[in-house]
Parts: C-alpha cells; sequence; structure tokens
C-alpha cells in the first residue's frame, strides 16, 4: 500500500500539471492506457480478461470511475492538500461500508474517531476560502465511492486475478469518458503528452499495488495506510505548486488525519 500510496501522489501531481486539459479527458487517456496494458498483461499469463464475477466488477469500474472523476476534478481547481485530504475520507467510508459488504467489525469508539476526521473536513472547508460547499462536497463524494470500490475489491479478492479487477476501471470508464470527451475536447500539444503518459503509468502502478493490499489485507488496516497521501500532497503543493495555508487549515488536516490514525490503532 506504501507503493501504491506514492504512484497515487505523483499522479496528483501531474493532473494539476494540466489545469487546461478537462478531468474527463485526462482519465480518457488513462483508460486507454491501463486497457491495453491490462489486457496484453492478462493474455500473456493466460487469465480469463472478463473474470469470473461479472455484475461485481462491472459495479467495482462504475463507482471507480465516479471516484476518480470528481477527484480529478477538485484537483484542477483547489489546493493540492485540500483535494486530497478530502478524497482520503475514503478509509473512514470504507470502514462503514465494510461493516455491511464484507462483514467486518467496527467498534463504537471508531464512530467517533470518524467523526474527528468529518469534523476536520468541515474546519478546512470553512476557513479556506478556495475550498467551498462544492467543491467540499464534490471530494467528499470521492471518498464515499473510494470506500464502496474499496470494498468490492476486497469481496473479490477470492474469486478475481488483481489485474482482472483493475481492467474493469477502463473498460467501464472508457465508453463514457470517450462521449463526453467528444463535447469538450482539448487538443493537448508538447509536454502535454508526455504528463498524460505518465499519468497513466503512475496510475496503473497505483492501481496495481492498491489491488493486492486490498485483497490480501484488512480492508480498514490497509485503507488506513493511505492518510500518508496528504503528507505527500502538502509536500508536493508547497515546492511545487507555492501553496500555502492558514493554521485553522492545517489544524482541519490534522483532524482528518488524527481521526485516521486512531481508526488504524483500533483495528
Amino acid at each position: 500500500m506504501l507503493l501504491a500510496g506514492i504512484f497515487f501522489a505523483l499522479m496528483n501531481v501531474s493532473v494539476k500539471f494540466i489545469p487546461h486539459i478537462p478531468a474527463i479527458e485526462i482519465i480518457l487517456f488513462r483508460s486507454i492506457f491501463s486497457l491495453i496494458f491490462s489486457y496484453l498483461v492478462l493474455k500473456k499469463q493466460g487469465v480469463n480478461v472478463f473474470g469470473n464475477n461479472k455484475p461485481m466488477l462491472i459495479l467495482r469500474g462504475i463507482v471507480g470511475s465516479i471516484s476518480l472523476i470528481t477527484f480529478f476534478y477538485t484537483l484542477q481547481h483547489i489546493p493540492l492538500a485540500s483535494a486530497v485530504t478530502m478524497q482520503y475520507l475514503s478509509p473512514i467510508f470504507t470502514s462503514v461500508l465494510g461493516i455491511f459488504i464484507v462483514k467486518e467489525r467496527v467498534k463504537p469508539i471508531q464512530f467517533l474517531y470518524f467523526a474527528i476526521s468529518f469534523g476536520g473536513v468541515l474546519v478546512l472547508q470553512g476557513f479556506d476560502t478556495r475550498v467551498d460547499w462544492v467543491f467540499a462536497l464534490i471530494g467528499i463524494s470521492s471518498g464515499l465511492f473510494s470506500g464502496l470500490a474499496y470494498n468490492i475489491i476486497r469481496k473479490l479478492r477470492t474469486s478475481e486475478h488483481p489485474l482482472v479487477v483493475i481492467f474493469y476501471f477502463p473498460l467501464v470508464t472508457l465508453p463514457v469518458a470517450g462521449v463526453v470527451s467528444f463535447f469538450t475536447w482539448v487538443q493537448p500539444e508538447g509536454w502535454d503528452w508526455i504528463l498524460l503518459l505518465w499519468i497513466g503509468i503512475c496510475t496503473q502502478s497505483a492501481q496495481y499495488f492498491m489491488t493486492l493490499a486490498y485483497q490480501n489485507a484488512n480492508v480498514a488496516k490497509i485503507s488506513s495506510l493511505s492518510y500518508l497521501g496528504i503528507i505527500y500532497a502538502l509536500i508536493f503543493g508547497f515546492f511545487i505548486f507555492g501553496e500555502t495555508f492558514q493554521m485553522l487549515s492545517f489544524f482541519g488536516m490534522a483532524l482528518v488525519l488524527l481521526g485516521i490514525v486512531l481508526n488504524l490503532k483500533v483495528k
């Protein structure tokens, strides 16, 4: 999961480098790369590319696509660390949804920790004028759908190859992204092409390591390790994009981290 976090952080930075390219178009290129790469590897290994539990695989593709679209949108419109902080509420949603989907227990004290994390988002939104309620809701939605996707991955651990799970992500996303991009197309130029390719490589690597982690360990514990992404975002945001925050905004991020870390200690 630590490797997945590093590749996700590199992807986030790359997406923010090309704000003139619509988020859905970036996802289109990422989906093409991921679809081709996953298909070639699965064929080479002799694995059935369409898997066994097709309804769940399609559902994983749908919720994963929604999460990615909403996350990329916030990445391009608000500070990097703020976007990542809200999306990284996913461990909270993962744990809560895990009660119903994979039947994992959540202790009563953990709901207090969940509330601490959500309180952190409210503080962040309230004291950072660059984050309004629309972007906050979009960011929280991204975390919600991520949590749902992670639980589906966990549920598929006994029936599907990790790359089959990844394959369905672009398989479902590509048709939708293709239609929308037709109407919103912005022609990439120069370094845009390199960055789009790099985003595809980072995302594919991150997805593979993340899928392995969720298929082989406790959902809540693994998802909580993703909190390191907020630290990466603060560092990259400051040194690359010159993003700074008020002390109360840092306090909000700290509350989000605190709730997630306390949840990790309980699990």
